[in-house]
């Protein structure tokens, strides 16, 4: 068994350090003086200074984030009563309701925005914020559900008839029991359609109207004009930084050490 656990520990190391060592990389060389990337030459701010000053960067992050905000919201919103309505309740086509919400998350990526494409064009709507927003939603609904589908099956509903038994109409017992008792799951839920939509590329770019850019698209359009450059290292660890953050914070809403 110790050879077994040795085996089972340094694999485990090597895994990590294969996954996250191309990612400390970048953020090392986001600090290069060279401009050749390849060479690390000595220590600087420069590339941050360059990426900070570089309006379109702040623009396609303000894009970012509220486009992701309100997919946020309405998937909460959405994913939420779907999965409340199926736990809670017996009705005709609840199976119907698990299919149609899994089958945006297993198809491939690329099929679902180039669906959404073709749709648009069929039916002869412009491309916009707004068909970013759908095809967000299309993809992150399925992930509130699931998650939020798990935490009511979990739910005690014994909590919910205490509260009528001492006076509480359906309403209040829902705002005041049954969500606050959920909140962990409900944060954790938004953090993930939050993340989903702000790190989504293929159907942004699939959707977007032209001159309309996301970090991610950004991203992708200066490193295919321009080639390898230290201002996206930056930009890159920057991007990493913040994912990190949101992962701790979704670690810590779902009780983890």
């Amino acid at each position: 068994m110790k050879l077994v656990d040795a085996f089972l520990k340094y694999f485990t190391y090597l895994l990590m350090a294969f996954t996250y060592l191309p990612i400390a990389v970048v953020i090392v060389f986001s600090f290069n003086s060279s401009r050749t990337s390849l060479t690390f030459q000595g220590f600087t701010l420069d590339n941050y200074i360059n990426l900070i000053s570089d309006t379109r960067v702040w623009i396609a992050w303000y894009n970012s984030v509220w486009i992701a905000i309100v997919v946020m919201v309405i998937s909460l919103i959405c994913g939420f009563l779907m999965a409340y309505a199926v736990v809670r309740y017996s009705f005709r086509g609840k199976d119907i309701i698990d299919i149609f919400a899994l089958i945006p998350i297993i198809i491939p990526e690329i099929v679902e925005a180039l669906t959404l494409l073709l749709t648009f064009v069929m039916l002869k709507i412009p491309l916009s914020p707004l068909t970013i927003i759908i095809g967000h939603l299309v993809w992150d609904i399925g992930y509130v559900y699931v998650v939020l589908k798990s935490a009511l099956a979990m739910y005690k509903k014994e909590y919910e008839e205490a509260a009528w038994t001492m006076g509480a109409d359906e309403l209040q017992t829902f705002t005041k029991v049954t969500i606050p008792i959920l909140m962990p799951s409900i944060l954790s839920a938004g953090l993930i359609a939050f993340l989903m939509s702000y790190d989504d590329f293929i159907k942004t770019y699939f959707t977007k109207p032209a001159g309309f850019e996301i970090l991610p698209v950004y991203i992708f359009t200066q490193a295919a004009r321009r080639g390898y450059s230290l201002t996206l290292n930056a930009l890159a660890s920057l991007v990493t930084i913040v994912a990190l953050i949101f992962a701790y914070i979704r670690i810590k809403l779902m009780g983890g050490e």
